[in-house]
């Protein structure tokens, strides 16, 4: 299956295929919404009726879950993903200021895609990196002892 780059919307034959792929199992929503991530980068609006269908469940289930989980999103993301530690420890060690800066300099909020599709932002609860923070993971790349230049140098990198 071939995925969708995120200015075009999967049509419901792309959509219908990856539901297809995964009602055989027992208790089939997950590994559904996670083929969807793999497929699209995110669950299209558009999915959400067809996968209740499948699953004779109603949408506001299928919504719930969507909600419920952090790593499901019902837009693309951007080309980079950066996901900013919100744990305590980090907030302690200025964190909440590093993100306001960074969500002002980018003109979005929290799960915002950069109006030019490069860096999404993401709030992330705890890298593991509470001695070195404040800490972010940029894709898969985990970065501690962030300071305001450092995250700059960061995005600016990515393309925003």
């Amino acid at each position: 299956m071939q995925a969708n780059s995120p200015a075009s919307a999967p049509d419901l034959g792309a959509i219908l295929e990856v539901i297809e792929a995964y009602t055989h199992l027992e208790g089939p929503l997950l590994p559904i919404l996670h083929a969807m991530m793999e497929a699209f980068d995110h669950v299209p609006e558009d999915a959400v009726q067809p996968i209740a269908d499948a699953l004779n469940i109603g949408r506001a289930e299928v919504h719930g879950v969507i909600s419920f989980y952090h790593d499901f999103r019902t837009l693309p993301a951007g080309r980079h993903i950066v996901k900013i530690c919100r744990a305590e420890a980090c907030q302690a060690l200025g964190a909440n200021g590093l993100a306001d800066a960074v969500l002002t300099r980018l003109g979005t909020s929290w799960h915002g895609t950069t109006p030019n599709g490069a860096v999404t932002i993401e709030p992330v609860y705890c890298l593991g990196l509470c001695a070195n923070g404040p800490a972010a993971m940029i894709g898969d790349k985990v970065v501690g002892a962030l300071d305001e230049a450092k995250l700059e140098r960061v995005i600016s990198e990515a393309g925003a």
